[in-house]
């Protein structure tokens, strides 16, 4: 597995999907934004001073981020973002 690095966020990818009938649709990636669940965090960045600035998302948080973002990574048929905390916009609750 991928342990991230500074500021770096490491996301599980989701597809938004819509049943019908016995159907699952995915849905375009445009239309629902970017979402993703953390798998795992860096420790954080450092600041002026030397002092580690915590992250404000943890493993499991559902998140929406910035579009065209991070570097993907693929394993198996699981699909991940690497990506900096800045460019997560909003924790889903």
């Amino acid at each position: 597995m991928i342990k991230p690095l500074g500021d770096y966020v490491l996301l599980e990818k989701k597809e938004a999907e819509k049943k019908v009938g016995s159907i699952i649709l995915t849905s375009d990636k445009k239309k629902n934004g970017n979402v993703g669940t953390v798998v795992s965090t860096g420790p954080g960045a450092r600041n002026e001073k030397g002092e580690l600035t915590p992250m404000s998302v943890k493993a499991g948080d559902e998140v929406i981020y910035r579009d065209y973002s991070g570097t993907d990574y693929e394993d198996g048929e699981k699909k991940y973002l690497l990506i900096k905390a800045e460019d997560i916009i909003a924790i889903i609750e």
